[in-house]
């Protein structure tokens, strides 16, 4: 999702921790430490990285650089390598196929149940080799001034890997900013027995 679409949908979060006030000057070098690593000539089945915000195969920040005024700008990018179920199990039957063949020249009956799993996995190394990795990209603003962080994506999976990260690359919590908190924040504390007595309304 890209936040220069004319629309787009979005999470917000705040920053729960103190941001030490030398993390600012490092963070051109934590998002080239936690890049975006390319999968595609590797048989992998997922990667994910931070990437440029203007151009996700730059994981250098050669183009430009993330700050942007008063924000930090930069993207996560998700490869998927998404193997056909169908392809699969049509490749792990021939390989079990074949296997029977050979262990029925050596006087046995039946596969093991552990074999048919390791030949599964074989299978599935070799196919995800044919199969190039799905990009996807979903970018970020990180309001420095404002303690706020914004996510291009609703994604339950999405949002659990990017604070997942964050925190890995730079040491900062994050908290979802739900209804409920966004209300607080910006009526304050005082507002929270107010909002408690706040009930649903029916549109139809």
């Amino acid at each position: 999702m890209s936040f220069l679409k004319s629309s787009t949908t979005f999470t917000r979060f705040r920053v729960i921790d103190e941001v030490p006030a030398g993390l600012w000057a490092r963070i051109p070098d934590k998002l080239r430490q936690f890049a975006f690593q390319d999968i595609d000539d590797i048989p992998q089945e997922r990667s994910f990285g931070w990437t440029n915000f203007d151009d996700m195969l730059d994981t250098s920040w050669r183009i430009s650089p993330p700050e942007k005024a008063d924000y930090i700008a930069f993207t996560l990018r998700l490869d998927t390598r998404r193997l056909p179920p169908a392809v699969l199990k049509k490749h792990t039957r021939i390989a079990v196929q074949e296997e029977e063949a050979r262990i029925r020249e050596l006087g046995k009956k039946f596969v093991a149940r552990e074999r048919k799993k390791e030949l599964a996995e074989q299978v599935k190394l070799r196919l995800m080799g044919r199969f190039l990795p799905i990009p996807a990209e979903f970018q970020v603003l990180w309001a420095t001034q404002r303690g706020r962080v914004y996510l291009a994506s609703t994604q339950t999976k999405i949002i659990e890997l990017f604070l997942e990260y964050f925190v890995r690359t730079f040491d900062v919590h994050l908290e979802q900013l739900l209804p409920y908190g966004l209300a607080l924040s910006l009526l304050g504390d005082d507002a929270s027995a107010r909002l408690d007595a706040v009930e649903a309304t029916r549109f139809l």
